[in-house]
């Protein structure tokens, strides 16, 4: 059956909605970040640049490096836009705009969010890179969609136990990375751990300013958080809604946080665009 014009919104040229995008603009490795200024932080890396476009906060470059046909894409700040993203992305691939019929033989991309995040580990230091092993979902957007296929719900129910998680907010949702990826992005540079997502920047991250927060022990509760081995490392506003919606859409993710503050020692980066840097050039290298 059709997909509604209404539900699957195309702009006059054939591209969708916001991304601006048709299939042919986009490779098969995605990398992902916020800052719509980092696209060219990473695509002055290229080889060559075939492809530009930008519609609001939504920048992508597709080209080559090294060999390798790359699209970079900024998604803007948290889990909603994230929810515009995938989901644009995974229709390029896997439903004919034309007809707005979902293909029969079905397209996996690889996403690689590159972004910046503050730990919550006193042992994982500022200008550092760690990967995510799990995103902790605690914005609720993912509980728009039937989640039957992902979560883990011991660790879930571990972690709203422990912190005595309000039952007036959306239930903690936890999603795995793509091993595949994992593989492919760890070294002896990279440290790994679960990576709390928020909805907001201030108070859902325990910043106080002239607003009081419903728990202000929350992110004391989640610093020492643990789950068979598995810590709370860094808290940012994107992996889970990257996890979650490639989990249920069938493609392979994987993120990567250059940390730049330290919540847990009060440190902020000196050079915070130096470990960005970093983290790009790391990317890179493996991803080609």
């Amino acid at each position: 059956m059709s997909i509604k014009n209404s539900e699957l919104i195309l702009n006059p040229d054939g591209s969708v909605y916001h991304l601006n995008l048709k299939p042919e603009h986009i490779a098969h490795d995605i990398i992902l970040v916020g800052d719509q200024d980092r696209v060219e932080k990473i695509t002055k890396h290229f080889d060559s640049i075939e492809f530009s476009t930008q519609k609001r906060e939504f920048k992508t470059q597709t080209g080559i490096y090294k060999g390798k046909r790359l699209t970079v894409i900024s998604t803007g700040i948290g889990p909603d836009n994230i929810d515009i993203v995938l989901n644009e992305l995974d229709a390029l691939v896997n439903i004919d705009l034309v007809t707005k019929i979902p293909k029969e033989t079905h397209t996996s991309l690889n996403f690689v969010r590159v972004g910046t995040s503050g730990s919550l580990q006193a042992d994982v230091p500022v200008d550092s890179l760690v990967i995510s092993s799990h995103g902790l979902d605690l914005n609720g957007m993912l509980h728009s969609y039937q989640l039957d296929s992902i979560g883990n719900k011991a660790m879930e129910d571990a972690f709203i136990n422990y912190t005595n998680w309000s039952s007036n907010k959306a239930r903690p949702i936890v999603v795995g990375n793509s091993q595949e990826l994992e593989k492919i992005f760890e070294s002896n540079q990279t440290y790994k751990g679960l990576t709390a997502t928020a909805g907001g920047f201030y108070g859902a991250q325990g910043r106080v300013l002239r607003l009081a927060l419903q728990d202000p022990e929350l992110n004391h509760k989640m610093d020492s958080f643990a789950f068979e081995g598995i810590r709370i490392t860094n808290l940012e506003m994107e992996t889970s809604a990257i996890y979650g919606l490639s989990k249920l859409l069938g493609h392979q993710a994987l993120s990567l946080n250059a940390i730049i503050a330290n919540r847990a020692s009060g440190e902020f980066s000196k050079d915070p665009k130096a470990v960005v840097e970093k983290l790009i050039t790391y990317t890179l290298n493996k991803i080609a």
